[in-house]
């Protein structure tokens, strides 16, 4: 696992010091939670590299070739458009750590039949990684669908009893559905980073 750099409350200088000395060891150089001034910057130091603005991640490939390949398939859900951040987070960091990842996005309980229609979709997957806020009953009503591992992204979307996505987790935390993994708030790296673990040894 190569490690990945947190964007937020460092300085841009910072970051490019770090992922020069990251790339200097062979590693890719993988920055989340950057803002598009910082990632300026970076673009000028690491030219090769991608700014994923929805995702707020940067990314150069560097030596990504010596990654392991996985042969499952990651498959990520987002209930809303409002999600897309988190999921997009989820997804590229998913795939550049070597895994065939697809997605599949506004497929929210309000509009549960655009969910059912991808049913065999979601049990070709290895391992799924779900975003949802609001309530967050999306990874319960999945779970129910498929047996495969999930892992629950709560997001910081809703209105003021959301509590900035504290009632999507404690939705995902409760769910009866047994087998159901829960990350921390908008925490799109780390579900990816766990899907990737179960993937690679499917």
């Amino acid at each position: 696992m190569p490690e990945i750099i947190w964007g937020e409350n460092k300085t841009a200088a910072q970051l490019v010091a770090i992922a020069k000395r990251m790339k200097d060891h062979g590693s890719l150089v993988l920055v989340s939670r950057v803002s598009e001034d910082k990632a300026k910057i970076l673009s000028g130091e690491f030219p090769n590299g991608i700014y994923y603005p929805v995702a707020r991640l940067f990314i150069e490939k560097n030596r990504v070739e010596n990654l392991v390949k996985t042969q499952g398939k990651i498959l990520v859900l987002a209930a809303g458009t409002s999600d897309l951040p988190v999921a997009e987070e989820a997804f590229l960091t998913a795939e550049v750590l070597g895994n065939s990842v697809e997605k599949i996005y506004d497929v929210g309980v309000a509009g549960l039949h655009r969910l059912l229609r991808e049913v065999a979709r979601l049990r070709e997957a290895s391992v799924l990684i779900v975003v949802a806020g609001m309530e967050g009953a999306l990874p319960s009503v999945v779970a129910g669908l498929v047996g495969r591992p999930i892992i629950a992204v709560p997001t910081s979307v809703g209105y003021g009893t959301g509590l900035g996505g504290f009632s999507a987790l404690l939705t995902m935390l409760n769910g009866c559905a047994p087998g159901v993994t829960v990350v921390n708030i908008d925490n799109g790296v780390g579900a990816a980073v766990a899907a990737h673990l179960i993937n690679r040894h499917v």
